[in-house]
């Protein structure tokens, strides 16, 4: 499905990064990993073959220095998925209790960071001539999960950036795309409450826990050539918790 076709993965170190990683290596395509989590970076990257590149999404230097070299090493880059976010707080502080510094560093990583990745990649992906864009949402922002704010607004404010982007970038070739998963188990969600996660698997159309490894096909459809026609549009992959 990827075969021929370069693709960067951020926040590829573990998770869900990792599993959309090994989907696409599974898929053929040729890999490069970025994450800030060096050693997880470096062991994702051995063990599928990768190419790995630090990366700080907080600091618009990092962001640039990795595409930078992407263009150095793979001179195009056909696919773009931008998972990587801090993901912390599922079930924790009301919206009044949230602290400024949390809330800003929230919207820093999330927000501005997938939009500097998007920025300093979009020029290699128009050279590709078919490329696409792949932004990791939630389904916490199509039904307002509460005791989240932060990240349910950065989420919000990422399916809205997938819009407004798929209306720029549509123009010269690129397809952009968001997933919304709903709470995935693996060891980032080993934190969130029993009662949170009861939530999902008995209101999904389809009851019972996701896993990253069921968002993944998805994914890499949303990275071919075929799936241009898609852009801009935002799919609540989680088994039927939300439907729009």
């Amino acid at each position: 499905m990827l075969h021929g076709r370069t693709i960067l993965v951020t926040g590829a170190a573990r998770g869900v990064g990792r599993a959309i990683a090994e989907a696409c290596n599974a898929a053929g395509a040729r890999l490069v990993l970025a994450d800030v989590l060096l050693t997880e970076g470096k062991a994702t990257a051995a063990a599928l073959g990768a190419r790995f590149v630090p990366v700080d999404l907080a600091q618009p230097a990092s962001v640039q220095a990795l595409a930078d070299d992407i263009a150095s090493h793979e001179g195009t880059v056909h696919g773009l998925v931008n998972n990587a976010a801090i993901a912390t707080g599922i079930g924790g502080p009301m919206f009044d209790e949230i602290t400024l510094e949390s809330w800003d560093r929230v919207m820093q990583v999330n927000v501005r960071g997938t939009w500097l990745v998007t920025r300093a990649l979009a020029p290699l992906l128009v050279a590709s001539g078919s490329g696409r864009i792949v932004n990791l949402a939630s389904d916490t922002a199509l039904w307002g999960a509460p005791r989240l704010l932060a990240y349910v607004a950065s989420k919000g404010a990422i399916i809205s950036m997938t819009r407004s982007l798929a209306r720029e970038l549509g123009p010269r070739g690129v397809g952009i795309t968001a997933v919304a998963p709903g709470i995935l188990r693996n060891e980032a969600t080993d934190y969130v409450p029993a009662e949170r996660h009861r939530l999902y698997e008995e209101g999904r159309a389809v009851p019972g826990p996701q896993v990253p490894a069921d968002i993944t096909a998805t994914v890499c459809f949303l990275l071919t050539p075929g799936a241009l026609a898609l852009t801009g549009q935002v799919l609540p992959v989680d088994a039927g918790f939300v439907f729009t």
